[in-house]
């Protein structure tokens, strides 16, 4: 069930050249862009990293994919443009972006391996991401005045190669960053310009005059331990789980036939692992208060804005809404309580719940995620995330490189993927204490009746 761990041996050596800022290939506005009040929220002020992994392509023989890419960033860029300016803090901490055209942070190299050396199936936790995503001196202190982009391209000594990237997250969401590796495949690929147009409009997701708050958005309600719930070991161990038709079809069948065909794969999932991922930590104290949290995207259903995101809008559009419950009620209820949970998350988002968000973080001086007794959850099994194509074919493996981001280790994602064996199914990508990650494999292999090997 447990397909990698972060536990790998594996080293290999990369050379790099030194990192360079790609600048637009062309003139750009020099002006100030404000970002909107979903931007700019205390816990979006952080960086991601998304990986893909492209096998050799023979008919591609010859070219240089850190050369092209770098060539149709630099031409993808005088549309996207914000980005290779530079985040300033304005009055009250709010954030802009001065387009400078100052550019991205690019690295080409080469790694001493072949892509058979990433295994069978090549899927996060990948072995030494750090030599595939070189931290640039001087590029991670804040985000402020730093590089909103950094990308390296790493060829294989087969001929592969793995394009990865980090992100400040105030600039896009995932649906931004797709939008962008998009026009940058495209632009590689012979367009003259990207077929969606990047549209930037974040007032459209700034607080109201005057703002109102009309929900309880308990994913900023910080919670107090009520005990030392502490782990023994804080070191953080990632893995990745694969969950195909037969996973999902043993999981549905913990539930009443009834409830179950109202509920989706993502909603019958997600309860499973919440309990699982509550009791792997062993929480002393029965009465504390857990979460889950999950991502609803504003430009879709239930939380569709009227009239919706202009098509082509790249910033962060996402809630989190979440469902509360004790411990004790969690893992000693049946399981159809947690689902029902889940349910009533996401059912809560809606376009009132984007506008609240919005108006909240206006009215509280942005204030944080809860973390503390959070599971929260990021669905990109839809995103489009495995259609960027460079020239080079679809990529083997396209997602984020593990679990958690930045000091979110409770963030788990849920990526579309197919194995060796050609069975199509999503990566769970799991973060959590070493010795809280054993009890979480047991759980669930509990619930799929594996036997523990």
């Amino acid at each position: 069930m447990v397909l990698q761990k972060s536990s790998s041996s594996m080293v290999f050596k990369v050379r790099r050249n030194p990192a360079e800022l790609v600048p637009p290939a062309g003139p750009t506005p020099r002006e100030l862009k404000l970002l909107s009040d979903i931007d700019d929220q205390q816990g979006l002020r952080i960086h991601y990293s998304v990986v893909h992994i492209f096998p050799y392509k023979p008919s591609m023989a010859g070219k240089d994919p850190a050369h092209v890419i770098r060539e149709a960033l630099s031409k993808a860029l005088v549309f996207y443009y914000p980005l290779a300016g530079r985040l300033r803090e304005g009055p009250k901490g709010k954030l802009m972006v001065d387009c400078t055209g100052e550019g991205v942070l690019f690295i080409q190299a080469e790694a001493d391996v072949t892509l058979d050396h990433f295994g069978v199936d090549p899927l996060p936790p990948f072995p030494c991401f750090h030599e595939l995503l070189y931290d640039v001196p001087f590029s991670n202190d804040g985000i402020i005045n730093s590089p909103l982009l950094l990308i390296q391209v790493t060829q294989l000594k087969c001929g592969s190669f793995i394009f990865a990237m980090r992100v400040n997250h105030t600039m896009c969401d995932g649906s931004g960053y797709i939008q962008f590796t998009k026009a940058i495949a495209e632009i590689a690929q012979g367009a003259g310009k990207p077929s969606i147009l990047p549209v930037w409009c974040r007032e459209l997701l700034c607080a109201r005059d005057p703002p109102k708050v009309t929900f309880i958005h308990h994913e900023y309600n910080q919670l107090r331990l009520k005990d030392d719930n502490k782990s023994v070991s804080l070191k953080p161990c990632h893995a990745s789980f694969f969950f195909g038709s037969k996973e999902i079809d043993a999981l549905r069948c913990l539930f009443p036939r009834q409830i179950v065909q109202s509920s989706t794969t993502f909603d019958v999932l997600t309860a499973c692992l919440w309990r699982c991922h509550t009791a792997a930590l062993q929480w002393k104290n029965p009465n504390q208060e857990v979460r889950f949290m999950c991502v609803v995207n504003a430009r879709f259903e239930p939380c569709r804005l009227n009239p919706p995101l202009p098509e082509g809008y790249y910033g962060n559009a996402f809630v989190f809404p979440a469902a509360v419950s004790t411990v004790g009620m969690l893992c000693g209820q049946p399981m159809t309580y947690a689902l029902e949970l889940v349910k009533k998350a996401k059912k809560e988002a809606t376009e009132e719940y984007v506008h609240s968000t919005a108006d909240l973080m206006a009215i509280k001086g942005r204030p944080p995620f809860s973390l503390t007794g959070s599971f929260i959850v990021s669905d990109i099994t839809k995103s489009g995330i495995r259609d960027v194509d460079y020239g080079w074919g679809k990529p083997l493996y396209s997602g984020p490189d593990k679990a958690g981001v930045d000091n979110i280790p409770g963030l788990s994602f849920y990526v579309p993927y197919t194995n060796a064996k050609g069975e199509h199914g999503r990566l769970v990508l799991i973060c959590l204490p070493e010795e809280a990650m054993k009890r979480f494999e047991n759980e669930l292999n509990g619930m799929l009746q594996i036997k523990d090997e």
